[in-house]
């Protein structure tokens, strides 16, 4: 087995903030504007297709369409994730958006529920895959003693598209632009135009340096990283002295099997954090978010073309969470500030399930209740997704994300809004209080694990968190 030492991953670590970093986290981060855009409008125009004159849906279609939408994100992560491993970040993160952007255009065509359906399997095919590519690329390409809040930040711009989605949903619905019969439509195609726009940016981003060394590409790694110095020094100055190499062993994408010991017996304990993590928060999120817009319509009388003006404090409370909390996660640590997170979340879940049963909240103060328990619950999600990325070795960081991101967002995710259409469509709000109640449980529970096993990443490079696969130096847990 060939082994190259390299010092390329201490001087990707040593780079000051720069423009080229910037250009790499909007190009890269808008994976999750792109998917909160989707889910947004899905969600705000709920209650529209239900109408006769639309696709006439009821509350159980308008469920399992967000289910297939989640299903098909896990399906996608896995084929995807798996190729991203083999083939490259870059050759995916095109591939993927791709994938995306056909689907959403495709959907805005839709005669009747399944063809929505397969729609939205599809694009949740492209989402799923860019969530492998995407935060394997980003965590591999940004310094260390950032890691954290940059990718807490990212993940959070989900709700950016949220917001956008919603903003959208507001002007397209109104009869006085497009109307309800048109708007809809209107809107996915708009997102479709969004995902073009990218697709152009993303080509100036470079395949990972670390990825490369892993492959026997030292050389090709060598030319990406002086033209990265080369590019931030000229807007910061003399960088900083590197000091340290790392030795990487070139060996082809590890095999199933090889994955599976990693993931079940040397990081085992990593393992069931993560899957706790991803679990708990795609159950928290997909239950109510999916079906955000049938609550406020079924128990708020909301109208149907002004669901969208409660999704924006729902959406601000989401962004500035990671935004603002972010930093914490570098500077007082991953897992107290995971559990703290999702320990919160849970209990503010519960607490407003409980005064949603008892009637005291109206739309307007349910929003700003949900607002105030997602600023939590944002960075606590985020965080699932930083952990999965970078607590596993570099060679199969891809696989990682996705197999975590399949089985959490599969078993939470794609139950979620199924059970929570069911429940609302009793008209029971204590039937809808139980479901808040189980993602309360949930996310409480796995902050509790967190604390107890998760790793303290902050600050340290990923080679340090998770030595390369096939190191000697590799210990196991």
């Amino acid at each position: 087995m060939t082994v190259i030492h390299s010092d390329i991953p201490a001087r990707l670590d040593r780079l000051p903030w720069s423009r080229w970093h910037w250009r790499v986290v909007i190009a890269l981060g808008v994976a999750w504007v792109l998917d909160g855009l989707e889910v947004t409008l899905v969600g705000s125009i709920g209650g529209v297709l239900e109408r006769p004159d639309t696709l006439a849906l009821t509350a159980a279609q308008i469920g399992w369409a967000g289910s297939l939408y989640v299903g098909g994100a896990v399906v996608g992560a896995l084929v995807f994730g798996r190729l991203t491993d083999r083939l490259g970040r870059k050759r995916l993160f095109l591939a993927t958006l791709s994938v995306y952007m056909l689907a959403t255009l495709a959907t805005a065509f839709s005669p009747d529920f399944a063809f929505f359906a397969a729609c939205r399997f599809i694009t949740g095919l492209g989402i799923g895959g860019e969530y492998a590519a995407i935060n394997s690329a980003i965590d591999e390409l940004i310094p260390a003693r950032v890691r954290g809040r940059v990718n807490l930040a990212i993940n959070g711009s989900f709700w950016i598209g949220t917001a956008l989605g919603a903003a959208l949903s507001l002007v397209l619905l109104d009869p006085r632009v497009l109307g309800p019969v048109v708007g809809w439509r209107a809107g996915f195609v708009l997102g479709a135009l969004l995902a073009v726009a990218i697709v152009l940016v993303r080509r100036n981003v470079p395949e990972s340096p670390r990825w490369l060394l892993t492959h026997g590409r030292a050389a090709e790694a060598q030319r990406i990283i002086e033209r990265i110095e080369a590019e931030v020094a000229q807007q910061c100055g003399t960088l900083p002295a590197v000091t340290g190499s790392i030795a990487f062993p070139a060996h082809a994408a590890p095999s199933l099997r090889q994955v599976a010991r990693v993931l079940l017996h040397r990081y085992r304990r990593r393992s069931v954090v993560a899957l706790a993590l991803m679990i708990s928060q795609a159950f928290f999120y997909n239950a109510i978010f999916f079906t955000y817009a049938l609550v406020l319509t079924r128990f708020h009388h909301v109208p149907e073309g002004r669901v969208a003006l409660y999704i924006f404090p729902f959406a601000l409370g989401n962004v500035l969470g990671p935004l603002l909390l972010g930093p914490l996660f570098d500077q007082v640590g991953r897992r107290r500030m995971i559990a703290l997170t999702y320990v919160l979340s849970g209990i503010g879940l519960a607490l407003t399930g409980w005064a949603f049963m008892q009637g005291w909240l109206d739309a307007r103060s349910q929003a700003w209740c949900w607002s105030a328990v997602f600023f939590l619950a944002s960075a606590a999600a985020s965080s699932a997704y930083l952990t999965v990325s970078e607590v596993f070795p570099l060679e199969m960081r891809a696989v990682a994300i996705s197999v975590f991101y399949a089985v959490g967002t599969g078993a939470g995710g794609f139950a979620a809004p199924v059970l929570f259409g069911m429940l609302i469509e009793t008209g029971n709000r204590g039937a809808v209080a139980v479901g808040y109640g189980i993602g309360a449980a949930l996310v409480v529970f796995a902050g509790l694990l967190a604390l107890r096993f998760a790793v303290d990443a902050e600050r340290k490079p990923l080679e340090e968190v998770a030595a390369p696969l096939f190191a000697s130096t590799e210990q196991e847990e």
